[in-house]
């Protein structure tokens, strides 16, 4: 088991709380990003920088993660992909993926994205608070208590 990030727009405290995690269980951290990404000296943590380009950095994510692979990401649909590879994706504020939910996440995505098209403002999201951090953390400590021995 390991851990993918799909790290362009992901938040650094949630990288710094995935690497003192990879630390900490013995667990493979991979960043995945079309650009340079430093991370600590470790043999348990690794960038991967991709090519500039339209979803490179989920294709490449998606065709190296094997079923019960760890994927943290904000993509809805990179997520969708990541559960139907039996994998488990998480967001960067600690929600939890699922088959159950991940049809609804998409088509929520699908209309707000209807919604900006046609030049509704529909806002951003909220900015990343100590509470997303913990309920992140949270959720990372659960998945590794359950996954790593």
């Amino acid at each position: 088991m390991q851990i993918w990030v799909d790290a362009d727009a992901c938040p650094k405290v949630v990288k710094e709380i995935l690497f003192r995690a990879a630390e900490r269980k013995q667990v493979q951290v991979t960043l995945v990003a079309n650009q340079y990404l430093a991370t600590p000296p470790s043999p348990l943590i690794k960038a991967v920088q991709v090519e500039q380009g339209f979803d490179v950095a989920d294709s490449y994510i998606v065709s190296k993660l094997a079923a019960g692979d760890l994927v943290v990401t904000q993509d809805i649909p990179l997520a969708s992909e990541v559960i139907d590879q039996k994998g488990v994706a998480i967001n960067p504020r600690g929600e939890l993926y699922t088959p159950e939910n991940i049809r609804q996440r998409l088509s929520m995505r699908d209309f707000m994205e209807t919604l900006r098209s046609s030049g509704v403002d529909t806002g951003g999201p909220a900015a990343f608070s100590q509470t997303d951090r913990q309920t992140f953390a949270n959720q990372l400590d659960r998945f590794l208590a359950k996954h790593c021995k």
